[in-house]
């Protein structure tokens, strides 16, 4: 049974693919912290917010210039 409190993330593969860019463009943002978004770190691995992609498409930075 999944805890109430543990929200939906997806992969950088996955959140890359929402937001068309790259994977490593993702993993640059989460090194640097100058991204539009920070992700959450779950045993080592990237793990980003259901909610701040979904955000990201909403407000258009999915069409932004790359």
């Amino acid at each position: 049974m999944k805890h109430p409190r543990v929200k939906k993330c997806f992969s950088t593969t996955e959140a890359a693919r929402l937001l068309l860019r790259q994977p490593q463009t993702l993993r640059v943002w989460a090194m640097t912290g100058k991204g539009p978004i920070t992700p959450l770190r779950i045993h080592g691995r990237l793990a980003w917010r259901e909610s701040d992609v979904l955000r990201l498409i909403n407000d258009g930075v999915r069409h932004a210039n790359r």
